[in-house]
């Protein structure tokens, strides 16, 4: 991170190397090698809407040790947009699988651990055999029988309405990221996410017109639509690997989805961040590599 006159500036180096994965007929994604190729594997990507680039402040914190394999879900981040209809939880989880299968291929075999965050730790647990030594779940979009559920699919829907409205385009990239600093969910970041954000979410217009979001809004809210039928179906009692699960703060009000309190969970691993909310890798990515050190060290060693 570089120092300016006004926020720090987040400069992403050029990937080690850059694989295409073909995810079917119509779409590809480019799973991007950082860190130390001698280390322990991690695979990590991202929330949605986002892109894993916007979550260097946390994973470059990892790059000294760790063999990172960094990817974007399809239609996000580095890669061209396509058929919105294949754009749900179902088709995340093929690609998934493939994507895991295309890193072990071109890379070989190594311990490996999985990192994911929200919408992406969702489509992991629904992976009969994922693959890993490991997993870390950041905040994935879980809920309970009860209450709980009409809580979590009445704010589900509240922020896909809330996405639906949201403006697809901006003159300039700090037209965006000012805009964030009113946002609910931008509240608590560390300082230059914000123009991360900008810089890794929004793409230059067809039209040469500004920038628009790399990720539509239609596709994010139709996530969103989803992830309300398959939150539920979640079985904790039913993973392939161990597990940790670290949670945004139940006691802080949510700007997305409702945090949930797992420690009743004894099929997990589970901590959760003081203070923070549901974008915690971006508001304390210091305190979210140190709470998962002790898990990572464990399973990269094999013990």
């Amino acid at each position: 991170m570089s120092d300016t006159t006004t926020e720090p500036v987040w400069e992403i180096p050029e990937p080690l190397s850059v694989c295409e994965v073909p995810l079917d007929g119509h779409a590809i994604t480019r799973v991007r090698r950082h860190g130390n190729p001698s280390g322990p594997r991690l695979v990590l990507s991202h929330g949605n809407g986002l892109a894993i680039d916007l979550y260097y402040p946390f994973w470059s914190l990892l790059a000294d040790e760790f063999d990172l394999m960094v990817y974007d879900l399809r239609n996000h981040g580095w890669n061209a947009v396509g058929d919105r209809r294949n754009h749900n939880i179902p088709t995340l989880i093929r690609d998934h699988d493939t994507i895991l299968e295309t890193i072990v291929s071109e890379y070989g075999e190594k311990p490996t651990i999985g990192i994911f965050h929200s919408v992406s730790a969702l489509v992991t647990l629904f992976s009969p055999d994922a693959g890993y030594r490991a997993r870390v779940l950041f905040d994935p979009p879980l809920c309970k029988p009860g209450s709980d559920l009409l809580e979590f699919d009445a704010a589900a829907e509240r922020s896909a309405a809330i996405t639906r409205s949201r403006s697809p385009r901006f003159k300039r990239r700090e037209d965006f990221s000012d805009l964030l600093r009113y946002m609910p969910a931008f509240q608590r970041v560390v300082p230059g996410v914000r123009e991360l954000m900008a810089a890794t979410t929004l793409r230059a217009a067809d039209d040469g017109q500004g920038y628009e979001l790399r990720c539509p809004r239609e596709f994010e809210a139709q996530i969103m639509d989803y992830v309300r039928g398959f939150s539920p179906l979640v079985d904790l009692s039913q993973l392939s690997c161990p597990t940790k699960v670290i949670g945004a703060d139940p006691t802080v009000p949510f700007a997305y989805l409702p945090a949930f309190e797992l420690s009743d969970m004894m099929a997990v691993d589970y901590d959760f961040i003081p203070d923070a909310t549901h974008m915690l890798q971006l508001e304390d990515p210091e305190e979210c590599v140190a709470t998962i050190r002790p898990f990572l060290d464990r399973y990269a060693a094999g013990r």
